[in-house]
């Protein structure tokens, strides 16, 4: 079948969605319904399998880079351009959700399962990507596989992060088997697009169906350590302390009240580890994150000012030194106009009603937004709740998402064919 012709009656099939959606969600599986999956783990290793095996299936070529990730190829007519990818990532919070992540690289197969069966010949190749480290719980910061494809971060310095174990990336990667041979960002897109949850409330409030995702608000990490003196808890008088771990509270406290003075802004202390960690030891050392976001990348200077200046504040008048450090500083995202055109047109023609919508979150996309054109497509999940074992998005939204997916993918194929004057 030639792209120019129509498309819309290919269908994807919600119920073997669902059913891979809860064939992976088993696969670190929680007692209370969830997933803890952290990347390149051995769990981690397993749903790689399980997806290799898949596509593999289908026909497709994988390729693996050099940061794991993994690139399914299904041929077009023209190998001479370069393929349009979808996905999203396969690893979770360690209380995560069975939607998060997952539903994008899913959805992508199921895409690419339809194509397959309905035997359509695309213009361009096809590929769906499974990103490494997307939600950062194990090595901080987020997105390293697509930042490092983007030319955001090195791969050396990729490779050198360490989890609370002390194991690097690097370490990690080899001891699953999953370091390919490609250089990462050594693979030519077309264009890119990311199926995900909204992770907000703002879809069902208004029961809407899509989320057109025009862009990606401003995100910046942060490390903190607050030195004092580690005493011992029954000897030592309470004027004479310096308890890290009480100006640690007074930090975590003056983010959350200098956020609050900016409407659009959100700052969240996430991890907080007090050292050495004995009952009886007046804490003599406390390191912990902070994540600030606002769609103002200028909000957020004023407001890392702020902190700053609480943080030396509180450190002076209990006598402890504090040494904050960027580790990820991320300016708004604007995604490519035609991407998000695409998207809008595809849930049109799909019958589902949509809306502009902003992620909150970060995203591989915005960090290969920067190399190649791309956007996001979002459904609801139940009351916007995501990081979360309870997360839910229902088997219709899920197929919805998956649609669109599918028709904004097959739509920028025709627009390639028209470029490349097929």
């Amino acid at each position: 079948m030639s792209p120019m012709r129509a498309v819309k009656n290919l269908k994807i099939d919600a119920g073997r969605l669902w059913d891979d959606l809860m064939q992976t969600a088993a696969i670190g599986a929680t007692p209370k319904g969830g997933i803890c999956r952290l990347t390149l783990t051995e769990l981690d290793r397993q749903v790689r399998d399980w997806f290799r095996a898949r596509v593999e299936a289908l026909g497709c070529t994988v390729t693996i880079d050099d940061m794991g990730a993994m690139f399914a190829r299904r041929p077009g007519q023209r190998a001479d351009v370069a393929p349009i990818a979808m996905g999203s990532h396969l690893d979770t919070q360690p209380t995560g959700g069975k939607f998060d992540g997952a539903l994008g690289v899913l959805a992508a197969l199921e895409a690419l399962r339809t194509l397959v069966e309905a035997s359509y010949e695309t213009f361009a190749p096809i590929e769906v990507v499974n990103w490494t480290n997307e939600e950062g719980a194990r090595f901080a910061p987020s997105m390293i596989a697509s930042g490092v494809f983007a030319g955001v971060f090195s791969r050396d310095w990729a490779c050198a992060r360490k989890d609370r174990g002390g194991e690097s990336f690097g370490e990690a990667l080899e001891k699953i088997g999953y370091r390919g041979r490609q250089r990462c960002g050594d693979h030519r897109l077309s264009a890119f697009f990311e199926l995900h949850i909204e992770q907000g409330p703002f879809l069902e409030a208004e029961n809407k169906d899509i989320g057109v995702v025009t862009g990606v608000q401003a995100m910046r990490w942060y490390e903190v350590t607050v030195t004092g003196e580690d005493r011992h808890a029954g000897t030592t008088p309470m004027p004479r302390r310096r308890d890290a771990l009480l100006g640690a509270a007074r930090i975590v406290e003056a983010v959350n009240a200098c956020t609050r003075r900016y409407p659009s802004a959100v700052g969240t202390v996430g991890v907080l580890e007090a050292r050495p960690g004995s009952p009886n030891v007046v804490p003599g050392e406390v390191f912990h994150t902070i994540d600030l976001r606002d769609p103002d990348a200028d909000v957020l200077d004023r407001l890392e000012k702020e902190i700053a200046a609480e943080a030396s504040r509180i450190g002076g008048e209990l006598g402890l030194s504090v040494a904050i450090k960027t580790i990820s500083a991320e300016p708004p995202v604007r995604f490519d106009a035609g991407c998000v055109a695409a998207v809008r047109a595809a849930a049109a023609k799909s019958g589902y009603s949509g809306r502009d919508i902003i992620s909150r979150a970060g995203h591989d996309a915005a960090f290969i937004a920067r190399v190649a054109p791309a956007a996001m497509i979002f459904v609801p999940c139940k009351d916007g709740i995501s990081h979360n074992e309870t997360e839910y998005s229902s088997i219709e939204q899920c197929a919805a998402g998956a649609q669109v997916l599918l028709q904004t993918v097959l739509d920028y194929d025709r627009r390639l064919a028209e470029q490349f004057g097929k």
